[in-house]
């Protein structure tokens, strides 16, 4: 493109053409006319050919200049649509994203929050990916993913990592357990029982997490099978090999075969955690957290809310009902004396 060929140029050449008339077109442009005419000859000394024919009555184009003026919109279309686009970009509204996620993270409010960001978004190519947390963290560092979504990741060296999803444990027994009609137990229960678990490597601090559970009771599980998906592990205990604890979230995937009762006295949560690099500034990464945080926050309100409904129903069915009076009998009144 030659140095001296500017984007107003083909601006008012355009509007000159479509017009096919200086007067209206400088109107159209807000223009005084000489500039215009002045501008339009130097566009024709540029391109070394002119463009319009005139006359004392009219203004056409020549062959070059009808060839000229669809080049020029072509021109100036691409232009605005690669202005469109790097402003969509700058937003965040496109681009390409490489999420990771723990398997457990799709029992939880996660998989809404990436429906809502694909319809927020829908010009920005998500990619997914299904690892641990240890993995996450690693393809973090790497570059190879932009988000994760983690479970009790913790602290994490050039990592930001925010909570977003806080929920309790839960013990996982098979059906035919001893406590298995028990609603509420203590983990200390649980001291002389095999336990079926994931592996250290997996996530130390959620591995941790959920031993010191059972260390506030004096004690550290005796792991006897290794597991690398809740699934999995609820099916063995479900045979028979032992017992577990778990994010609460594992109800949703229990079968007949294990019963998942409510840990008493337990203050410790699992939480799922929004992880990128630090000092990551490509909007299209602050916006899918901003999605993501604005998604968790509702998910929970709506799961705090249906928790005390049912809170508040099995709190009314638990109350003394009153006598109802016998409507199967009418007293008669009394004749006067």
């Amino acid at each position: 493109m030659d140095r001296n060929l500017e984007l107003r140029h083909l601006r008012y050449f355009v509007a000159v053409a479509e017009e096919l008339h200086f007067g209206r077109a400088a109107e159209r442009l807000h223009l005084a006319q000489p500039p215009l005419s002045q501008q339009i000859r130097r566009l024709e000394e540029i391109l070394g050919y002119p463009l319009f024919l005139r006359t004392s009555r009219a203004v056409r184009l020549t062959a070059a200049g009808e060839v000229f003026l669809e080049r020029a919109r072509r021109t100036l279309r691409n232009v605005q649509e690669d202005i469109e686009e790097a402003r969509s970009i700058g937003r965040g509204d496109e681009g390409t994203l490489r999420v990771g996620f723990i398997g457990s993270a799709m029992l939880t409010p996660l998989p809404a929050m990436l429906g809502h960001y694909r319809r927020l978004y829908p010009k920005v190519q998500l990619q997914l990916s299904e690892t641990y947390t240890s993995g996450l963290a690693q393809s973090l560092h790497r570059g190879v993913l932009d988000a994760g979504f983690l479970r009790d990741g913790g602290t994490i060296e050039g990592l930001h990592v925010e909570a977003l999803f806080s929920e309790p444990f839960v013990a996982v027994l098979p059906a035919t357990h001893r406590l298995a009609k028990q609603k509420v137990i203590s983990a200390a229960e649980l001291r002389d029982e095999p336990f079926v678990f994931f592996a250290r490597m997996a996530g130390v601090l959620a591995y941790e997490k959920t031993m010191s559970l059972c260390e506030e009771h004096g004690y550290r599980p005796r792991v006897v099978q290794e597991a690398p998906q809740w699934l999995t592990i609820l099916r063995l205990i479900g045979a028979g090999l032992g017992v577990s604890i778990a994010p609460a979230c594992v109800r949703q995937i229990a079968g007949p075969e294990v019963v998942c009762p409510s840990l008493d006295n337990t203050r410790v949560m699992s939480d799922i955690e929004l992880a990128f690099r630090e000092g990551e500034d490509r909007a299209v990464v602050a916006a899918f957290a901003a999605a993501a945080r604005a998604s968790f926050r509702r998910s929970s309100l709506q799961l705090k809310a249906a928790a005390a409904k049912t809170k508040k129903a099995s709190s009314k069915k638990s109350e003394p009902g009153s006598k109802r009076p016998d409507r199967g009998r009418t007293s008669r009144p009394r004749a006067s004396r």
